[in-house]
């Protein structure tokens, strides 16, 4: 957990550094703010605190997952977009108390939908939503291989961006959806 905050405390020195930037190449206060349009696409791809599937998280789970969004329709002040996600969430560490090697894997393949505000501050996109898809599920410890599952993966999010070009920014993400908490980058495509 300490290198996820030193991780966070460094992103969010990079986005303080580079707002002057920003706000230069984005035109100001008087240019557009909000990075998510209709017609936008994003993909974003990030790493951290995998999410605890089934209750067989032992240890602390690392997590990765990519999405990609599109901007589809204007919702007041802001973007609704949808897109595909993938991703997954691997543990290991001891089966009750006993040194087995227990390891739990999920892969999940979902759709997304969110909702993205830029707070009228160049380069900033907030956004929250929810997945839904299905998960392939695996355990196993000495002795015995596991099992495979098939299960459904829901999930709610609250994520922002900061753009330091016009393509290019880095993101985080928290909530329960593949992963719990995490911090990668994200490429405006369109």
């Amino acid at each position: 957990m300490k290198k996820i905050s030193i991780l966070g405390i460094g992103l969010l020195s990079i986005l303080l550094s580079q707002n002057a930037y920003s706000q230069s190449k984005h035109g100001g206060s008087n240019g557009q703010t909000n990075p998510m349009e209709v017609g936008s696409v994003f993909l974003n791809m990030g790493i951290g605190v995998g999410a605890n599937y089934k209750g067989e998280s032992y240890g602390t789970p690392f997590g990765f997952k990519i999405a990609a969004e599109f901007g589809l329709w204007d919702a007041g002040p802001g973007v609704i977009t949808l897109g595909p996600e993938l991703g997954a969430s691997f543990s290991s560490g001891t089966y009750a108390g006993y040194n087995d090697n227990y390891t739990s894997n999920t892969f999940v393949i979902a759709g997304r939908a969110a909702w993205h505000y830029g707070w009228d501050v160049p380069g900033l996109d907030t956004y929250g939503g929810f997945s839904a898809g299905i998960g392939f599920h695996h355990y196993s410890y000495y002795g015995y291989n596991g099992a495979n599952q098939t299960i459904p993966a829901f999930g709610g999010f609250v994520g922002g961006s900061y753009f330091i070009k016009p393509n290019f920014g880095f993101n985080a993400e928290a909530g329960f959806d593949i992963t719990n908490f995490q911090v990668g980058v994200v490429f405006k495509l369109q």
